[in-house]
């Protein structure tokens, strides 16, 4: 007989655990949060597994100890305006929900973004806001942003992005061109200057700038 959901999703937080996770609301924003929901219906049974997952056009739903280990390092709490550049398949965006005041999230693929939407109405996440459009951009109407997240690997230092930080605010996002991409942290200090942290080698589909793709 094969576990169960709660069953397998208790392993999952375990081994997060024991891979150094030790942020009690991000293992717990984790658990609240089914990732079941937000593969395709082929990779059902590897859900709950620590691993990246193909998803629509050609994008990943990123394994589960990088979600929480961005998230960590991004250090949310419910007071924070978080943007996310790159929704994919709505599950980082999921989990960050569970942690902030409001989560603005931008994707370049309509499909993914629609698919998205379904997903973050059916778990009734309403502190949820989506966009389709150029991510590089991100998004100047609701600026400053208190946290930023980005999902996709730039080439250089996203600094149209850090402009859109609060003083005080924190941006994680993985940079360099390239298979393998260094995870970056970045926090605007109040008086201007911007401190950069790298934390650790992740591997990101690249940053895409230009306008938004219909499919």
């Amino acid at each position: 007989m094969n576990a169960g959901p709660d069953t397998r999703m208790i392993q999952l937080v375990m081994a997060l655990r024991r891979a150094g996770i030790s942020d009690k609301h991000v293992l717990g924003a984790i658990e609240r949060t089914p990732r079941e929901q937000f593969v395709p219906q082929g990779f059902q049974d590897q859900a709950f597994e620590n691993r990246p997952l193909p998803i629509d056009c050609g994008q990943t739903i990123s394994q589960p100890y990088v979600v929480a280990a961005m998230t960590a390092a991004l250090k949310v709490d419910d007071r924070c305006k978080v943007l996310e550049i790159g929704t994919g398949s709505g599950y980082q965006a999921a989990v960050l929900a569970r942690l902030a005041r409001r989560v603005y999230t931008v994707e370049r693929y309509r499909t993914l973004g629609k698919e998205a939407e379904a997903r973050f109405a059916e778990l009734r996440l309403t502190n949820i806001v989506t966009r389709i459009g150029d991510g590089s951009l991100g998004w100047p109407e609701q600026a400053p942003f208190d946290r930023i997240i980005v999902t996709a690997a730039a080439q250089s230092r996203p600094d149209a992005l850090l402009e859109q930080l609060k003083p005080g605010g924190v941006c994680v996002a993985p940079v360099k061109a390239g298979e393998v991409q260094t995870l970056m942290r970045y926090t605007a200090a109040e008086d201007g200057f911007l401190l950069e942290e790298a934390l650790f080698d992740v591997r990101f589909v690249p940053l895409v700038p230009g306008a938004a793709r219909s499919f």
